[in-house]
């Protein structure tokens, strides 16, 4: 009898995939009965992963001084000063602006919806051949959006004046990094004992092109949304828009996400905007525009490139997916976390062949 492999691989990997659905589904569904235990073990887990993750993005910087004949204690701790000392003066410039800003926001919160109540009375006059139901789904839409950012401002502020947790935080992840950085081959070494020697050559290629191709995407797009951050509250500042270090930032961060970042990060954006002016508004949308379009075309293709080879098609896929199963949170990581994947596929498939 004749079996077609092609067939069974493909059949193996429907109800792989079938598989991984239902168990990402049922995580989510059943998120609330182990909630706590996850909120425990991210509150302890998480200096430690922060840590790892700085580490990871710094050592190759660490390397390259390193390669040219720079000693490597002296190279760590150059790399650790710049950036500890450059992210230390950063907060301590802009922290205080911002804690007041956002306080400033939650507390004229009301009189902006009392405007936007406003204006959308005056469209309501405007639209009033539309059918009642339209009015009703538009009245349902703002409740809702006012709430989300209500609970949203609130959730910021308590979090940011949890001083306890941060003063934690700030004490002890520069230290880790530090260590990591020090002891990042050994730590390499170590890991490598968990590994069975047959798989170790395998294990060293999946880990080398993982590295190619997350660690450059990462890299790359925290260094864009750096400077699309920056850029964002300089211009902001320029025309004068309040609240222009929260946009600034909240424009930096939102712009990890591909395609639909800008767009998120625009909303909140155009909302202050619109209780300045109409003039304001269009001021916002052209910076916000020419700020895309430099980052577009000339940032991103140079410093992120095409290291997740991942159709368009595909990216804004996944990205709605993550959006359905962790929010914001959920889309962010999204491409890292399918570009890991698919090395791992692709590997896999290549040792499969052989």
């Amino acid at each position: 009898m004749y079996i077609n492999k092609k067939a069974v691989q493909f059949l193996y990997w429907v109800i792989t995939g079938i598989f991984v659905f239902l168990f990402i589904f049922l995580l989510v569904k059943l998120f609330p009965f182990y909630g706590a235990v996850f909120s425990f073990l991210w509150y302890l887990l998480a200096p430690f992963l922060i840590a790892c993750l700085i580490a990871y993005l710094l050592h190759p910087i660490v390397c390259k001084l390193h390669e040219l004949g720079m000693p490597k204690s002296i190279a760590i701790l150059l790399i650790y000063l710049i950036f500890f000392g450059g992210g230390t003066y950063l907060v301590y410039q802009f922290y205080p602006t911002f804690l007041l800003q956002l306080r400033d926001l939650n507390e004229h919160l009301p009189d902006l919806v009392n405007m936007y109540e406003t204006i959308i009375y005056q469209v309501y006059e405007s639209t009033s051949l539309l059918p009642e139901t339209v009015h009703e789904k538009i009245d349902q839409v703002i409740t809702k959006v006012e709430t989300d950012i209500e609970q949203f401002i609130g959730k910021i502020i308590g979090a940011i004046t949890k001083i306890f947790d941060i003063i934690i935080w700030i004490t002890v992840i520069p230290v880790l990094v530090f260590y990591f950085l020090k002891d990042y081959d050994h730590i390499k070494e170590y890991m490598k004992r968990f590994i069975p020697n047959q798989y170790l050559p395998e294990g060293s290629k999946l880990v080398h092109a993982v590295n190619e191709s997350l660690g450059g995407y990462i890299r790359g797009q925290l260094i864009v949304s750096f400077f699309v951050g920056l850029v964002t509250y300089a211009v902001f500042q320029i025309l004068e828009l309040k609240y222009a270090l929260l946009l600034g930032i909240i424009m930096g961060l939102t712009n990890i996400i591909p395609y639909f970042g800008p767009i998120i990060g625009a909303i909140p954006v155009i909302a202050i905007a619109i209780t300045v002016s109409g003039k304001m508004v269009i001021y916002a949308l052209i910076a916000i525009f020419a700020i895309q379009l430099i980052e577009g075309n000339f940032l991103a293709p140079y410093i992120v490139g095409k290291t997740t080879e991942l159709h368009p098609v595909v990216i804004i896929f996944i990205l709605l997916l993550g959006g359905q199963l962790g929010g914001v949170i959920g889309m962010i990581l999204a491409v890292p976390f399918v570009t890991i994947m698919k090395v791992i596929i692709k590997h896999v498939s290549i040792m499969r062949s052989h």
